[in-house]
């Protein structure tokens, strides 16, 4: 084990006195060092400086552990390794650590070396659906683009810790332009998301070039962007990085706060820099037990969000992925939290509670039940009140029948989906004949086949 009393502190900061920067003084004071603010707000010296060892962190924080804990963590991080920005771990509130959301997202627990047995290393089987390294192509229209290897911190909840501690590299010219040639050659493709590692963590030239490519793509109508920076390192949404972005729309953002005290100052500093570009911003919460299980935490997270311009988009289940099992809740409680917030707060205001389902089976939404019953001409509804009422279904109105035939309909639809319907939307579609889905090793047909053989 190394020893505790050897590597290097973290350099020493003294900061101006500003009301804005309580947080960040308190911080800093404990670190101890001689680097004026510039330096703690300048992105690179947030990297340079990043937390990668027990020891550092002990410095910078002054939590200390016992022996026989620090023996345990270290087993952890040789596994899952460790790294946080300093910005990050100033959010820890030091007096109640062991409960602190910020600590339990950045900071490594041995929980996670146990592995449950329904733990998968590619849960949502991305590299299954892979057609060329780096391009998850898993729903007809659109793809997952890793673009990056590096983050600017490794979350402990991350639904790709098999990647954790691959050397953080950016993927050479060679290997984008293979997506881009991949995305180029199926022009089902209207929909790429860059995500990674952290597309942030690229260089502007570089990304501002990855961009460039994808826009000369006719077939491609819009660019997303998956990214933690804005939550664990916002001084990195620089005025010249979003100025670059402006050039790229339609560009659209998502970020993933899970609790309301990531929103700092120098957050949502970050957030309005990008909204001020014209990037819509939304954000994928993960749900985590002793983070964001609590409805009024998830409420107040969403209400602040949207105070700074961010949609709240999904609300993920936590996914099966290894090392994960000490934050994965009950989908009970994540229905429980979505019954707090529709309703009780502005629609734009409420995620789509989603489980990514194993086996790369796609977000299936999971909601609250308010049809109670229907029957020929009515629906009873229950409201978030639990108040129970009916909706009386039209008289006279004739369905519109769907044949796939969109050139003779009434109304006349000249954007036909060149996809054939499948799952549930196959048995819907009046020119398809098929009337069950069977699932593959059906015990009732095994039988009826070797009956029919004999």
């Amino acid at each position: 084990m190394k020893s505790r009393n050897s590597g290097e502190s973290l350099r020493k900061v003294i900061v101006e006195e500003n009301v804005n920067l309580v947080r960040s003084k308190s911080f800093l004071k404990r670190v101890g060092t001689k680097t004026i603010l510039d330096d703690w707000k300048d992105y690179r010296w947030q990297l340079k400086n990043s937390i990668r060892t027990i020891e550092a962190f002990e410095k910078a924080t002054e939590i200390r552990f016992s022996d026989e804990e620090y023996g345990k963590l270290e087993k952890t991080i040789q596994k899952f390794p460790l790294s946080i920005t300093p910005y990050y771990a100033s959010l820890i509130e030091k007096e109640n650590y062991r409960n602190d959301p910020i600590f339990k997202q950045a900071f490594p627990d041995p929980a996670e070396l146990i592995i449950s047995k329904c733990d998968m290393k590619d849960p949502l089987h991305e590299d299954k659906d892979s057609p060329t390294k780096g391009i998850t192509h898993r729903y007809p229209d659109r793809v997952l683009f890793l673009v990056s290897n590096c983050c600017a911190m490794y979350c402990r909840h991350c639904t790709r810790k098999r990647k954790v501690g691959d050397p953080d590299y950016i993927p050479s010219r060679e290997q984008i332009l293979a997506g881009i040639r991949y995305i180029r050659k199926n022009p089902q493709i209207r929909d790429v998301l860059l995500s990674g590692g952290d597309p942030f963590m690229l260089p502007d030239e570089y990304l501002d070039w990855i961009l460039t490519e994808l826009n000369r793509i006719k077939h491609v109508e819009v660019v997303r962007i998956g990214s933690r920076i804005p939550v664990v390192l916002p001084f990195r949404i620089t005025k010249e990085l979003t100025k670059m972005l402006k050039k790229h729309h339609p560009l659209w953002l998502n970020t993933q706060f899970n609790h309301p005290r990531e929103l700092t100052s120098d957050s949502q500093e970050a957030l309005k820099r990008l909204a001020d570009a014209g990037i819509p911003l939304g954000n994928q919460s993960v749900l985590l037990a002793g983070v964001s299980d609590c409805p009024q935490i998830m409420k107040k997270l969403n209400q602040k969000l949207v105070k700074n311009r961010v949609r709240p988009y999904y609300l993920f289940q936590c996914d099966l992925s290894e090392g994960l099992s000490h934050f994965r809740t009950s989908i009970g409680k994540g229905v429980e939290i979505m019954e707090s917030l529709v309703g009780h707060t502005s629609g734009f205001a409420v995620p789509r509670y989603v489980v990514d389902a194993p086996g790369g089976g796609g977000k299936i939404p999971v909601m609250p039940n308010y049809i109670i019953s229907w029957s020929t001409n009515k629906v009873i509804l229950r409201n978030y009140e639990g108040v129970i009422t009916t909706y009386s279904e039209p008289e006279n109105y004739k369905a519109t029948s769907c044949n796939n035939s969109c050139d003779k309909c009434t109304p006349k639809s000249d954007f036909k989906d060149n996809d054939h319907p499948t799952g549930v939307e196959k048995l819907l579609t009046e020119d398809d004949r098929t009337i069950s889905l069977v699932p593959d090793g059906n015990l009732r047909l095994k039988r009826r086949e070797k009956t029919s053989n004999k």
